[in-house]
């Protein structure tokens, strides 16, 4: 039995990738048969703040953006011993400096990049990366460089990890990312739950987004396409929190468009609301600008769902080898293909993608080997 500590800012699902792949992979080194830990800069009353199965330590409220709190670094340093190995997730935050001075040199750690080191970043804010450049000398390099392994969840995201920053001399390691997938139970009461929260969809079939709303997703080439392409009678679901405020903008595109009455928020949906979600959906849309893997595209692969997706997503290349998505580039003229594409298919040729999406997902992005994988990346497999 190895066991095992999590290192991560937060453990907020409304942060998307870093929260939920913890979580994920909390569940893989339990059936594993193995002990974790998760320690965050977490207010420790936060409901969210609770794994099952895994003791968490939360030791915030935080100072904001570095989130630095005094209380991490000395807590790691007097708990290590009692870990095999340490997990740490994301990078350009405190607790990514702490857990290399406190655990180097006494157990082995791996970092998480969560995508973190895509150059889109670089070019789509370039002031921002200058502040970053100067912290990656004064302090990233070191926490990468002296890890046993930077891991990442796919070839395109290895590849092109931290260009622009100079110094990387990290050992860099692919591990097969996924999901747990859908729950045990009946999707059709799945289903219904989802429709009693939202009855407003009732009746109406729908395209589903399902990701923060951010500028980077491609929400607004989203509704540009949606106007233009998709039948009458289907509406357009939006599921995720809204990180930057971008809604009422978004409100006034799809007033102009004339679509206002065919879009639903539903905000940040979780458990069994967000797999009735998915279950009801005609299929799933992503046309991002960045994506270093997409959890939501695996689970749609999971309950049968069709994937329209950019190839700005890192995992879309290998699902659409599978013949199991539809990917165009992430322009308009990209998206505007995903849902023509999509409406021109037979009903049999949708059936025949969903299958092959379900055998995709099985293949490729459920959880099974993740947690040997990071343990080979750490040494102690």
């Amino acid at each position: 039995m190895k066991r095992i500590l999590h290192v991560t800012r937060t453990l907020n699902p409304v942060f998307g990738g870093p929260p939920d792949s913890v979580r994920m992979f909390c569940v893989a080194h339990i059936r594993a048969g193995n002990e974790v830990e998760v320690v965050t800069t977490d207010d420790p009353a936060a409901d969210f703040s609770r794994i099952p199965g895994a003791e968490v330590h939360a030791f915030g409220p935080t100072k904001p953006n570095y989130h630095y709190t005094p209380q991490l670094e000395p807590w790691i340093r007097a708990n290590v011993h009692r870990f095999d190995g340490v997990i740490v997730n994301g990078i350009w935050q405190y607790h990514t400096v702490a857990a290399r001075k406190a655990v180097y040199g006494c157990r082995p750690y791996v970092v998480f990049s969560h995508g973190m080191l895509d150059p889109y970043f670089r070019t789509q804010y370039p002031i921002k990366h200058m502040k970053k450049l100067a912290y990656w000398l004064l302090r990233e390099a070191k926490n990468l460089n002296l890890a046993n392994a930077v891991l990442f969840t796919s070839e395109e995201e290895k590849r092109v990890a931290a260009e622009g920053f100079p110094f990387s001399n990290f050992r860099r390691v692919v591990i097969p990312y996924g999901t747990i997938g859908p729950p045990e139970g009946d999707p059709q009461q799945m289903k219904r739950e989802f429709l009693a929260a939202f009855p407003a969809v009732q009746g109406h079939p729908y395209l589903i987004y399902l990701s923060r709303i951010h500028p980077k997703k491609g929400c607004d080439l989203l509704f540009e396409a949606f106007a233009r392409t998709a039948p009458p009678e289907m509406h357009l679901v939006m599921a995720g929190h809204d990180e930057t405020n971008w809604r009422p903008e978004l409100d006034a595109l799809a007033a102009r468009l004339g679509v206002l009455e065919r879009i639903h928020w539903t905000g940040s949906i979780r458990g069994n609301t967000k797999w009735g979600a998915l279950y009801c959906a005609e299929a799933f849309i992503l046309p991002s600008h960045q994506e270093n893997f997409g959890i939501a595209v695996a689970d749609a692969l999971a309950v049968g769902l069709i994937p329209l997706v950019s190839d700005k997503i890192n995992i879309a290349p290998d699902i659409a080898a599978d013949n199991a998505c539809l990917m165009e580039p992430d322009t308009l003229e990209g998206t505007i293909r995903l849902i023509e594409r999509f409406n021109a298919m037979s009903a049999e040729e949708r059936g025949a993608m969903e299958a092959r999406g379900v055998a995709c997902y099985q293949r490729r992005y459920a959880l099974a080997n993740s947690a040997q994988e990071v343990y080979k990346a750490l040494g102690i497999a």
